[in-house]
């Protein structure tokens, strides 16, 4: 029997990144795309093309790469916006514009300042324009949780006929009842049946966007707007492995649904997506999270024992998860051998990066006794924070004076030339950061400071995640990596600040974020 199709429509590089603290440079959201494509996804919404000149970018860079994975570009209905969306995108294989305008009272008459009648003419303007650029146009009622049914058809009408064929139905706040989204799916999607696809897209502010999701599956959608690892605004999204898994777990009760994903690339992906952001799955995280597969309860451990079934209904491998977790790979290990670990941990970089990372590896191998795919994880998207090197960690020593004043003196690279200077600071790594601020003549500010241990043992690497604030610019995130976490603390403060330069004078062109 042949089964429907449920497309997967990935927001991670979008709705994802407007996670606090989630902030990815553009050889982050390349590598992330081009796993999103291995993991099968059918739609990658790689961004917002208008926000920034290095958004567009990143989808114009994501748009040359990907191939079998429909690219697409989020857009406001605002002919600049559509404009920037579709120019960013015109060379991806398959490609989708995604645009849309509030529909509920409330936006529309506080936030619009706009009449039921005006919206629908600026709406059916964004998709007509948006045709001009491709032929595949998602339009979304932003807010449809609290809209009217009925203006939601009437909206609907008009969009299609201008060439939408997707209509979102977003519970933007997540306000609504897995029963109350239902009922508007289904009566959206007889409403519109031949016509278009009904999709969902359901933020998890009451815990339910995964649930909600599901039930919309269940009465017509046919295409769920998703994250890896839930991340999102505010509480995030619907996490893209847990409707997945869920389908294919409970297969007796979507028997007539299927995905194109690729469940064996589930783990990989969340994994990268975790080292990038910095932002890890809490612990008892569904599918995905650290004690997912953890059995400590001695009657579990007993039922496990006799047969894993008892207390697991989903194995690790199917979702490739390795639950040794170590890398055979060690000091004498070869280039070939290397790359071909990078490869099964989502990785595709060319020859250059390859070596710079096997460098890396060499001096990490050397320093640390074993080796996990985390420390290979985060050595290798730590190197891809360096894009703008203008100010390079050369060496840090970190002082006791007499009077227990801690103090630090840094040496710090730029240009050829190497410079020294020290600090007193409240703290060590007060002194550290302030000695750096006084060599490159940056203030930042520190807004929040993160540290931990990236795999196991007495000399497990220290991953750094810093967010810092330059001359009153939104905060910049930073990583840095090291057996040495002072060291590491230093390389996340100049990886910010190399990142701030990297942006100097094109943040102010941000709009406002946008919530769907």
């Amino acid at each position: 029997m042949n089964k429907e199709i449920i497309k997967i429509f990935d927001t991670t590089l979008r709705d994802g990144e407007q996670s606090p603290g989630a902030s990815m440079n553009t050889e982050e959201k390349i590598q992330i795309a081009a796993q999103l494509e291995r993991l099968g996804v059918d739609i990658i919404e790689a961004g917002f093309a208008a926000a920034s000149p290095g958004d567009f970018d990143a989808i114009e860079k994501i748009s040359q790469k990907v191939e079998r994975s429909t690219v697409c570009s989020l857009a406001r209905a605002i002919d600049a916006d559509v404009k920037a969306a579709g120019e960013a995108i015109a060379k991806a294989k398959m490609k989708r514009i995604h645009t849309f305008i509030a529909t509920s009272p409330i936006h529309m008459e506080y936030k619009l300042k706009m009449k039921p009648d005006e919206v629908i003419k600026r709406a059916v303007r964004a998709v007509e324009y948006a045709r001009t650029f491709v032929e595949d146009v998602e339009f979304s009622c932003e807010d449809a949780g609290r809209s009217d049914i009925g203006f939601l058809k009437e909206i609907s009408d008009a969009v299609i006929e201008a060439g939408a064929s997707t209509i979102n139905l977003p519970d933007t706040v997540g306000f609504r009842l897995p029963f109350e989204i239902g009922a508007m799916v289904k009566e959206m999607s007889e409403y519109t049946k031949g016509r278009a696809i009904i999709s969902v897209h359901n933020h998890n502010d009451l815990g339910l966007g995964v649930a909600n999701s599901l039930e919309a599956i269940m009465n017509g959608a046919r295409q769920v707007e998703c994250t890896i690892n839930g991340l999102g605004e505010r509480a995030g999204n619907a996490a893209l492995e847990e409707i997945v898994m869920a389908l294919k777990v409970r297969s007796d009760v979507f028997k007539d649904f299927d995905t194109h994903i690729n469940t064996k690339e589930i783990y990989p992906t969340s994994r990268l997506i975790a080292t990038i952001t910095g932002i890890e799955p809490q612990p008892n995280k569904a599918i995905v999270g650290k004690n997912a597969f953890a059995h400590e309860s001695g009657i579990h451990q007993d039922g496990m024992l006799k047969n894993k079934e008892t207390y697991e209904i989903i194995r690790p491998e199917d979702i490739g998860l390795d639950m040794t977790d170590t890398l055979v790979l060690g000091k004498h290990s070869g280039r070939a051998a290397f790359k071909d670990k990078l490869g099964k941990l989502g990785f595709d970089l060319d020859d250059d990066a390859i070596n710079r990372a096997f460098e890396r590896f060499k001096i990490l191998a050397d320093r640390k006794k074993e080796i996990y795919d985390d420390d290979i994880r985060a050595l290798v998207t730590n190197e891809m924070t360096k894009a703008t090197q203008v100010y390079e960690i050369v060496s840090l020593q970190l002082m006791d004076c007499s009077e227990g004043v801690p103090s630090a003196a840094v040496k710090i690279r730029r240009e050829g030339k190497e410079i020294i200077d020290a600090s007193i600071g409240g703290g060590t790594i007060d002194a550290v950061f302030k000695a750096i601020d006084r060599i490159t003549g940056y203030q930042g500010e520190l807004e929040d400071y993160k540290v931990k241990s990236v795999s196991e043992g007495k000399d497990a690497l220290a991953n750094v995640t810093v967010k810092v604030s330059f001359n009153g610019e939104p905060a910049i995130i930073g990583h840095g990596l090291n057996i040495d976490t002072m060291l590491a603390s230093a390389r996340a403060y100049i990886g910010a600040l190399n990142s701030y330069l990297s942006m100097e004078g094109k943040l102010k062109e941000r709009p406002h974020k946008v919530i769907l």
